[in-house]
């Protein structure tokens, strides 16, 4: 617990120090464009807040190192690969100007160094057909690249709303911490305290008020981590179940694919091209509405637009508890993990169909008639 004290309150103060100095370095850090289908804030904030993350990751190894040292030389290793990802993502928070190719490129950059230095691969997946291909390594290594990427992108697409990324990297590294306990993988508690830690002292300046926001190189960085952490759970752990990492990130790698099925098959338009319909979108516009005659909760100096992004995250925490609760429990049985996963993923579908449709479900728009009363 030391070391996840140690990264809280080093991401802490270093972020407080980036919000502190905004104005300082606004015309570089801030996040100007407020017309765009996924922008929900009101005026300029700084989307540099990957820097407090990676300068808590690094405070929180140091301390490891100075208190047990024999632990620490895998977790820099670690940090070191995920470099490429973090940089390419803070450099289109800077400049704008990095495409979403080029920081997939660079995050598979990353995957490949934490093959080379961690012999982080994928070895089994308990898939049909899957399993016979990754023998070979090559196929083993190209599989772990894609996931490693896929997840990090994921983890920068459901970064829409304040608060919202932050706690569901928060509460699937604290599943993570609690199945290394389990197993008695001190490398993976470590890290993943590390790790909850940097989040959780970002989350306290990012929600409710959205005073600084993750952006593309805290998004992928936390990401990568994620993704890392739990192919290095299942490739040093045998009683941990393969299916377990894809059933503990189910929320943002299944709103991933069903936005690529969006555009791709139903719209026909490119899987990058940007739209104000993710499912965390919709909950904004069709389930976070207040009765006419009702204001919103109040926040203090905080307009209209603020209060409702931050009333939005809370729905999407409980849709990512609904897939790391059950992998917590079962994170050595790998058909209820499965089951789960399948129980998800048709859930996900008949909400958003039904909230796309205008026949959102009234258990989520009841708060609106206690409001009304």
């Amino acid at each position: 617990m030391a070391a996840l004290t140690f990264s809280f309150i080093a991401s802490l103060l270093m972020t407080w120090l980036v919000v502190w100095s905004a104005s300082k370095h606004a015309v570089l850090s801030a996040d100007h464009d407020m017309s765009g289908p996924q922008k929900f804030h009101s005026h300029p904030v700084p989307r540099i807040g990957g820097v407090g993350v990676f300068v808590a990751i690094v405070a929180g190894l140091w301390f490891v190192q100075l208190t047990q040292p024999s632990e620490a030389a895998p977790m820099w290793l670690l940090l070191a690969a995920s470099f490429p990802a973090f940089a390419a993502g803070l450099t289109e928070d800077l400049t704008k100007n990095v495409t979403p190719r080029q920081r997939l490129f660079f995050t598979a950059v990353s995957a490949c160094l934490a093959v080379w230095l961690l012999d982080a691969v994928v070895r089994r997946t308990a898939i049909p057909g899957i399993d016979d291909l990754i023998v070979y390594t090559p196929f083993a290594v190209a599989l772990t690249v894609l996931c490693v990427t896929g997840v990090a992108h994921a983890t920068n697409i459901i970064d829409g709303f304040n608060g919202l990324a932050s706690m569901c990297v928060l509460l699937m590294m604290t599943a993570l911490v609690y199945i290394g306990f389990e197993v008695q993988d001190g490398f993976v508690v470590t890290s993943a305290l590390i790790m909850a830690g940097a989040a959780l002292g970002f989350f306290i300046w990012n929600y409710p008020s959205g005073r600084i926001f993750l952006g593309d190189g805290g998004a992928y960085l936390l990401g990568f981590f994620l993704a890392e952490l739990s192919i290095l759970l299942v490739a040093r752990n045998e009683e941990v179940s393969s299916i377990f990492p894809l059933a503990l990130c189910a929320y943002p790698i299944f709103e991933t694919l069903f936005t690529i099925y969006r555009r791709r098959v139903l719209k026909g338009v490119a899987a990058g091209l940007a739209d104000g319909i993710h499912l965390h979108s919709l909950l904004h516009r069709r389930v976070v509405r207040w009765p006419a005659q009702q204001p919103l909760p109040k926040l203090p100096h905080q307009p209209q637009q603020t209060v409702r992004n931050a009333m939005t995250s809370p729905y999407l925490w409980l849709l990512c508890l609904s897939s790391v609760v059950p992998s917590v429990i079962w994170w050595n049985n790998t058909a209820m993990l499965t089951m789960f996963l399948f129980l998800f993923m048709v859930g996900y579908v008949l909400l958003y169909w039904s909230i796309v449709r205008f026949k959102t479900p009234r258990w989520l728009v009841m708060h609106r008639a206690k409001a009304a009363r």
